[in-house]
């Protein structure tokens, strides 16, 4: 076993790529992809903390859609991290360097009532929404179609996760209030 270590490529650095984009649009590209990975798995532990932490009558339906709602996003984050490395760049992934380059903040460790878990994934995805909604444009101005099209897609995803949410939120539903809250 070998005890040197050889460093391939440092990290925040971007190398001419096979995909032939000029270096200094595709540093641009992957500064905007790092952003969206490390917000992407932000979201994630915060969605998986409300999956592990779901109680009450709706316990099943919630429990479902918040795991699957992690996995989307872990998805998403695995997209955006191929991509980046694609475009010749090296994807973040240490835990400090993905809360510091993300744009969203994690709600921390603390278990709140769902309703309150909810409105802040909301709230996150939100957040996330209009960053990628920014850097589609980006990737687009760039003349880097392929990266705009992947945004689309996560995009989508985030846009439809969060409208269910807000399904979830609404006032209708069959379950009652405690006559002691």
């Amino acid at each position: 076993m070998s005890t040197q270590k050889t460093i391939r490529r440092e990290a925040g650095t971007v190398e001419e790529n096979a995909l032939r984009l000029d270096t200094e649009k595709a540093e641009q590209v992957v500064d905007a992809l790092n952003v969206d990975l490390a917000a992407s798995y932000v979201l994630y532990h915060q969605l998986r903390k409300h999956h592990w932490n779901v109680e009450g009558a709706e316990f099943n339906d919630l429990h479902g859609f918040l795991g699957e709602k992690a996995e989307e996003a872990e998805d998403a984050a695995d997209a955006l991290a191929e991509r980046a490395q694609a475009l010749g760049g090296v994807p973040v992934s240490g835990p400090a360097t993905l809360e510091e380059r993300a744009p969203v903040e994690f709600e921390g460790e603390d278990v709140y009532d769902i309703r309150t878990s909810l409105e802040n994934d909301r709230e996150m995805y939100g957040d996330v929404i209009e960053s990628v909604r920014e850097h589609v444009g980006l990737a687009e101005d760039l003349g880097d179609y392929a990266t705009s099209e992947l945004l689309r897609d996560v995009l989508e995803g985030l846009e439809d996760a969060a409208h269910e949410i807000d399904h979830y939120l609404e006032d209708d539903t069959l379950v009652l209030e405690s006559a002691t809250q």
